[in-house]
């Protein structure tokens, strides 16, 4: 039985080679409920949930990390989102008619973006030309000229679940068996198909692959949806325009409402709100002073 909403990892063992995969099926449909998109969009999207939450789980961080692709076609922007916990959530901007379906034709020229927002510490962002006709080979060309380590991915989504293969060369000295084990494992891995990794157990396809290497297999971690949007964080937001800026909009408006992209949550700040967000925000101005 194939699991679901979950993550594994995987060592060769006497390789300088690991490895992952993943299923996301109720993170998916709980990721992407709130968001109408067409499907090759949709269908995007659940393939950019997977590659972050890969990724994440190989970046040793606290925090969050932030896949974004840009571009000039008719999807603007994709942004997923995992934090080191594996919590999903991921949105997308489009026009209202869409075309094309691959990577190429849907974001046309543009960028990826890959950003770590520690806890602590200041955020990392590494950024390449968007190239490939999917997003596996577009992350793949991430890692070969930002980490400059071999990577290959394997991601397929449907209306029903995303699922991900992973494989990666570990940092070691290069040498003539390093570069056969890589091209070895590398091309049993390139024998997957996608109806294989939609349908198969993470321990069949391993078995389909490498049945005759030492895999070392570790413990499921489970992967959830989770937005982290609040109403103080938008507080915040709002601080930040300045109360000026703040006041003209609510003399225009009426009040300020504030959209989640992720989530859909509304939060309506009207004039009284704002004064308690602004006065709160002196206070605690004034008590960082004092200390």
């Amino acid at each position: 039985m194939q699991e679901k909403d979950v993550l594994r990892r995987f060592l060769f063992d006497g390789l300088a080679v690991r490895g992952e995969w993943l299923n996301i099926t109720a993170s998916w449909q709980a990721a992407k409920q709130h968001h109408p998109y067409p499907e090759a969009v949709m269908q995007l999207l659940g393939e950019a949930l997977a590659a972050t939450t890969l990724l994440s789980a190989i970046i040793k961080f606290d925090g969050n990390l932030i896949l974004q692709a840009q571009g000039n076609g008719s999807l603007k922007s994709l942004v997923a989102q995992s934090t080191n916990k594996l919590e999903i959530r991921g949105w997308a901007r489009c026009d209202d008619a869409v075309t094309g379906e691959s990577l190429a034709e849907l974001l046309g020229s543009g960028r990826l973006a890959l950003t770590i927002e520690p806890a602590i510490g200041k955020p990392y962002q590494g950024i390449v030309p968007l190239t490939g006709s999917n997003l596996s080979q577009a992350v793949e060309t991430y890692f070969s000229q930002s980490e400059q380590l071999k990577t290959r991915l394997w991601i397929f989504a449907n209306q029903t679940q995303a699922t991900a293969l992973f494989i990666q060369e570990l940092p070691a000295q290069q040498n003539e068996k390093t570069r056969e084990d890589w091209q070895r494992i590398e091309a049993l891995a390139n024998t997957i198909s996608e109806q294989e990794l939609l349908s198969l157990s993470c321990e069949e396809v391993l078995h389909r692959l490498f049945n005759e290497e030492q895999v070392r297999l570790f413990s499921a971690e489970p992967i959830s949806f989770k937005c982290r949007c609040s109403a103080d964080k938008v507080a915040t937001t709002i601080v930040s325009l300045g109360r000026e800026t703040v006041d003209k909009i609510l003399a225009e408006q009426g009040e300020i409402i504030a959209d989640c992209e992720f989530c859909s949550s509304k939060y309506h700040f009207d004039k009284i709100d704002i004064a308690r967000v602004f006065s709160k925000a002196l206070v605690h101005a004034d008590s960082k002073t004092q200390h």
